[in-house]
């Protein structure tokens, strides 16, 4: 790999940092441990980097390395051990009103009660923003998500690539500037996560959006993100912060079809197959 797109596994176990002007999330040295009866389990260790301003980045890693745990903490959801994330230069204590978060099980996340247009609203509503306010905005995320024609129909009408929609409608009508999304289209079929991907894409560039995109997909890791930050086994580390050199501009056919689009695939399969068999850089570090 060229020396310009990787952070060297033996001298550091950080992702990229950014000059304070280009920064919107920073997590910096953040450490979470879990108080059980059956003793303290570490599962973060040490995670540091930071997320651009319309950034797309990716985090992949072994299972059970600690995605999810990350992401809480960074959603303020979790509080982490030590450690702390800073949005727009506040540090982040409970869940801020510039950042939403789409989930995997995005059923779980729909009231089937409410209409489209009022799972959308929900939110929005919550917060006390006037009527009209709500509705207009509420429409302009139907239709960033091709949802325009079905505001009166059910969750439980749709198909789950539909109710995923809705779902991430919901997330970019609250006008977020950081979308954090845990494996969105794990359960949906292969085609349908394909146009959810180019969905995200198109979404994040015309919104101007920062995203932390979650993933078990190695080819969906390098076919979204600018970034691919891949994370060791737990207690997780970062392995590598890997820039993915592919163009801007990007479709399912032509792109992964690119040679380059495969070395990077191949690399980030060879890391986390590395992160399976317990490869530590923090290890490397120290030696």
């Amino acid at each position: 790999m060229p020396s310009d797109t990787t952070t060297p596994l033996d001298t550091v176990s950080h992702g990229r940092t950014l000059p304070a002007a280009d920064t919107l999330l920073s997590v910096r040295n953040l450490k979470k441990v879990y108080s059980t009866d059956g003793g303290d389990i570490e599962a973060v260790r040490d995670l540091t980097f930071d997320l651009g301003k319309n950034e797309l980045t990716c985090l992949v890693g072994p299972s059970g390395s600690g995605k999810t745990t990350l992401l809480k903490c960074i959603a303020g959801l979790l509080a982490p051990t030590s450690g702390e994330v800073v949005l727009d230069g506040k540090t982040v204590t409970a869940p801020p009103k510039k950042m939403a978060v789409v989930f995997q099980e995005y059923g779980r996340s729909l009231f089937p009660w409410l209409r489209v247009a009022e799972n959308v609203e929900l939110p929005l509503k919550n917060a006390g923003m006037p009527k009209a306010e709500r509705q207009a905005l509420v429409a302009e995320a139907l239709e960033n998500v091709g949802l325009d024609h079905v505001p009166r129909s059910y969750p439980w009408q749709l198909s789950g690539g539909m109710q995923q929609r809705v779902a991430i409608a919901r997330a970019i009508a609250y006008q977020p500037e950081v979308l954090l999304m845990d494996e969105p289209f794990a359960a949906v079929d292969a085609q349908t996560r394909a146009d959810l991907e180019d969905l995200v894409r198109r979404v994040r560039k015309s919104l101007g959006l920062s995203v932390l995109f979650v993933t078990h997909d190695i080819d969906e890791s390098v076919y979204l993100g600018e970034r691919v930050i891949m994370l060791s086994s737990s207690p997780t580390v970062v392995q590598e912060d890997l820039i993915v050199d592919l163009p801007e501009d990007r479709d399912q056919l032509n792109t992964r079809s690119l040679p380059r689009f495969t070395e990077l695939r191949h690399h980030v399969y060879e890391q986390i197959q590395l992160a399976k068999k317990g490869f530590r850089p923090d290890a490397a570090t120290r030696t």
